[in-house]
Order: C-alpha cells, then sequence, then structure tokens
C-alpha cells in the first residue's frame, strides 16, 4: 500500500496557529462541548483534549490531559473514560487515524467526543474565491481545507470500532464588513491556508477584489457561515444497551403506527427536534 498522502504543510499549520489572536469561535465550540457533557450525566474521572489550542481549555476541565493534534497522539491506550478531539480534523492526513487513535485511548464505556467543521463551512467564500481566480488565472489552487459531510462523518465513528455512534451539526454565523474582514479573521484564527498544495506566493489582488465583489452581502454585512460536526460515541462495554436481531420485534412498525394515530384520535404523529444520523 502506498503511504498516506500529504494534505496539510504542519510547519505552515504551526506558523499559522501560533500567530492565533482570536480563538473566539473555539471558546463558543468549547462552551457547547460543555453543555453536551452535562447532558450525558456521567462523572468524568480521566478526561483528556486533543487540540492545537490548550488555552480554550484551562479550566474547564480540571485535570484534563490536554495534547497536540499531531499524526500520532500522545495518549495511552485505555486510559481515558472521555476524550474530546477539538475541532482541528479537517487538518489532518488521516482523520480516521486520529478518530482510531482517540477510541483505543479510551476505556470501556469511554465516551469520545470530537467537534470537526462539516462541508457547508464557508461556503459563500469558497464559491467567491473560486469565480475570481478563475477569472483572473484561468485556474484554480487549493485554498480549502476539505470538509465532509455530516452523513460520511458520522460513518466514521462505526469504522473505528465505537459503539452508540451519533452526528450532528449546528450553524455559527457570523457577521463582517466585508470579505476581507473575514479573510483576515480567519488569518486571525490561525485558520489561514496550509494545505501542501497550495500557490506558495501571495494571492493576486484582482483575486482578492474579486472575491470581495462576488461576496453575498445580508443587509450590508458579510456573514460567514460556520457547520460544526459534533460526533460522539462509547467504547463498547458488556453493560450498554445492544440493538435487536433484525425480525425480534413484538409487533410491526405500521401497528405501532396504527396504534399512535389511535391515541392521537386519529391525527398523525408529529415529530420535533433536531435531525441526528
Amino acid at each position: 500500500m502506498g503511504a498516506m498522502p500529504q494534505l496539510t504543510d504542519r510547519s505552515a499549520l504551526s506558523r499559522h496557529r501560533a500567530r492565533a489572536t482570536a480563538p473566539f469561535l473555539r471558546e463558543a465550540v468549547a462552551a457547547e462541548v460543555e453543555d453536551r457533557l452535562l447532558e450525558v450525566n456521567r462523572r468524568f474521572t480521566a478526561p483528556a483534549v486533543v487540540t492545537p489550542f490548550p488555552q480554550v481549555w484551562a479550566g474547564r476541565l480540571p485535570g484534563a490531559k490536554t495534547v497536540p493534534d499531531t499524526e500520532v497522539l500522545d495518549l495511552e491506550p485505555g486510559a481515558h473514560d472521555l476524550v474530546i478531539h477539538d475541532l482541528c480534523l479537517h487538518w489532518a492526513d488521516d482523520p480516521v487515524g486520529q478518530l482510531a487513535q482517540a477510541a483505543r485511548a479510551l476505556q470501556p464505556d469511554g465516551f469520545l467526543l470530537a467537534t470537526l467543521f462539516g462541508g457547508t463551512t464557508l461556503a459563500e467564500l469558497r464559491g467567491a474565491l473560486a469565480e475570481a481566480e478563475v477569472e483572473a488565472t484561468g485556474g484554480l489552487s487549493p485554498r480549502v481545507a476539505p470538509m465532509g459531510e455530516i452523513r460520511d462523518l458520522g460513518n466514521l465513528l462505526g469504522r473505528v470500532g465505537l459503539a452508540l455512534p451519533v452526528a450532528d451539526s449546528a450553524p455559527f454565523d457570523v457577521s463582517y464588513a466585508d470579505a476581507l474582514a473575514l479573510m483576515r479573521d480567519l488569518r486571525a484564527m490561525g485558520e489561514s491556508n496550509a494545505l501542501e498544495g497550495r500557490l506558495r506566493r501571495f494571492s493576486r489582488r484582482d483575486v482578492i477584489l474579486g472575491a470581495m465583489a462576488r461576496y453575498p452581502l445580508t443587509d450590508g454585512r458579510a456573514v460567514a457561515h460556520f457547520e460544526v460536526v459534533t460526533l460522539t460515541a462509547w467504547a463498547p462495554a458488556p453493560s450498554q444497551p445492544k440493538a435487536l436481531r433484525p425480525g425480534s420485534a413484538a409487533r410491526s412498525l405500521a401497528e405501532a403506527l396504527e396504534a399512535a394515530r389511535r391515541e392521537n384520535g386519529g391525527c398523525g404523529a408529529r415529530w420535533h427536534g433536531r435531525m441526528r444520523i
């Protein structure tokens, strides 16, 4: 088998992260993670966080071990009852390998929670830059790290041997004066282009101006959309609930729906809440 293709220039990524001054989006996602952990109703005594910005987690999980998102994670197998992978899988050359290592670090019935950017993230900026670059240069260069769709991302949990997988997403929309302000903020987040195949020179002025002109505005503002996907699953353990064997149900789905219809006075059942895959 061939070697894993190199997606990210890790040296450039490290430089960009070292210059980062605006972790507000990471702070918001970390706060969301804290809320989710409260819903789990489990007291975690040996947590670990995989993150390029450990300062974001200072004081959030007392006693947690924080490790960088290097190719080989500094996590001991079976040492943790909670592993959080914090918003950095989009830069991994092998995201499945990252999740597999996090899964191996879990104790039986340990909990994995991973946050990552989904496929609709920065769609407006990506489209505007692509159109502007094609018009100005006649070609395209790699500018944004690839980000998966939620259904595909949820399937990764089963591939690494975890149980009870759930994947859902939440929007984080940020308003800017214009697209140039957004691009500056991405640099301040440490999220500048660090792709191995990127152009090794500054973007042409006409490309930037063309992207600014094409970026869609809402009430005169450039709104950037970040889709944050959250993956959760558990390390297998004998005490966990198991899926029933196919065909073992006591009654059919049609019977269950008919009973629900009668209980609602003949009205169809109504469903509320966010869809989860």
